[in-house]
């Protein structure tokens, strides 16, 4: 064929898109009708169906689609109940104070989520009359913290707009409809799903069909054992019917689709696995290592005045993980120290704040506490001191208060520290 010009992409095989209008309309037919008769009961789902008044509805889903970032649907219901009740509309949540939400949020991880939405909800209220944007590109462009696959979700499911979304569901989904065997974190293969996406999205129902393209992402087409044999829009799956019926013939990989180098198949050096079958794809990048830290923590406990146990609690600085959550005094310790040095550096760590001597001695070491958070593997050194009297902390120091157990679990306070006091 004749040279194409330098620096244009190269054309994508029919293979790779979804190009056929009948095809198109088949397949968003089928999906639709799996989506009717097959999807979960969800709270935010009723709730974008049945609201009649659009700021409330485009808040529902919302506030749906930050909790169920890095979240299964299991765990988010009764986040989201409870949230909704509390706060049922964007001036509510305006009024709320980061430390409630950060209550409320404690246990759903990745706190900064609830910040922002928080932060973006006063900003609607404040400098958008309290209406929300109806468009992805105006929520996007006016939501800090609102990316294209939330704001694709929001203004197809509350506002009907006939656009497209990809989340993790989607590009698995997408990869196997289509064979894509490039690698599906690189941008100029995300922007590509994107464009298939927005082609794909059913005009009438948009926001069903993009629920139903990750419904069938989260229950059917799922990453290990998919099951094909249930899936609504097998016919239209390149991935199926190659394990279905093998190749025609046995020519290399890479001339599969018809076109040497293509930008969307595997890479020649990782030819089919026919053990695999249509699990050969999406594929899979090589994951990070998990940074692996330590920190020493200790419990300070003292009598209250009602004999009751109570424990010193101390705030994070408001930016950076676990953000303005409350923890007991900690200090991230070097990987190399002896626990010798350990207890030390946290005696004088602990002298520092309160403005008295500690003694290394006076520590008790209580046991160790690994908690994995999506990036860092961290292993909490678990001390104690109980103290006689209260303690005057030295005023430089971040805010702080002494609680009672039941007072702990009803702070803002991680997961992680819940297991420490445990």
């Amino acid at each position: 064929g004749a040279a194409l010009p330098a620096g244009a992409p190269a054309p994508v095989p029919a293979r790779h898109q979804f190009s056929d209008p009948a095809e198109v309309e088949a397949l968003r037919g089928n999906l639709l009708a799996w989506y009717d008769r097959c999807k979960r009961d969800l709270p935010w789902r009723t709730l974008a169906a049945t609201e009649a008044d659009a700021d409330r509805r485009g808040y529902a889903v919302w506030v749906s689609e930050i909790m169920l970032q890095q979240t299964q649907v299991a765990t988010v219901i009764d986040y989201y109940n409870r949230w909704m009740q509390k706060w049922p509309t964007l001036q509510a949540l305006a009024q709320a104070s980061l430390e409630e939400v950060n209550e409320l949020w404690a246990g759903l991880g990745y706190y900064s989520r609830g910040k922002r939405l928080q932060e973006a909800a006063r900003k609607v209220v404040s400098e958008l009359a309290g209406h929300m944007p109806r468009t992805a590109e105006d929520l996007q462009k006016l939501l800090p913290g609102v990316g294209r696959y939330t704001a694709g979700a929001i203004a197809s499911i509350a506002y009907g707009q006939a656009t497209g979304v990809v989340d993790g569901n989607v590009i698995r989904v997408m990869c196997r409809l289509r064979c894509i065997g490039a690698d599906a974190s690189s941008p100029a293969v995300i922007d590509r799903l994107w464009d298939m996406a927005n082609a794909l999205v059913d005009r009438s129902r948009p926001g069903d069909f993009n629920q139903a393209l990750m419904e069938l992402g989260a229950t059917v087409c799922v990453p290990k054992a998919p099951l094909c044999g249930e899936c609504p829009v097998k016919q239209h799956c390149q991935v199926w019917r190659r394990k279905l019926f093998g190749k025609p013939i046995p020519v290399p990989d890479v001339e599969d689709c018809g076109v040497g180098d293509c930008p969307l198949c595997p890479p020649a050096t990782e030819p089919w696995d026919s053990s695999l079958g249509v699990t050969n794809f999406p594929r899979k990048a090589a994951k990070k290592q998990p940074r692996v830290m330590r920190t020493a923590t200790c419990v300070l406990g003292r009598r209250g005045s009602c004999g009751t146990p109570e424990y010193l609690i101390v705030q994070r600085p408001s930016s950076g993980l676990l953000a303005g959550l409350w923890e007991f005094p900690s200090l991230p310790l070097s990987q190399d120290l002896q626990e010798k040095e350990e207890r030390e550096v946290l005696a004088d760590h602990l002298q520092a704040w309160m403005g008295q001597p500690v003694t290394a001695k006076g520590l008790r070491f209580i046991g160790e506490v690994t908690h994995i958070f999506s990036h860092i593997h961290q292993t909490y050194v678990v001390y104690s001191l109980p103290l006689d009297g209260d303690v005057t902390l030295a005023p430089a120091s971040s805010p702080s208060r002494w609680v009672t157990e039941e007072e702990f679990h009803a702070s803002a306070v991680s997961t992680a520290m819940k297991k420490v006091l445990k």
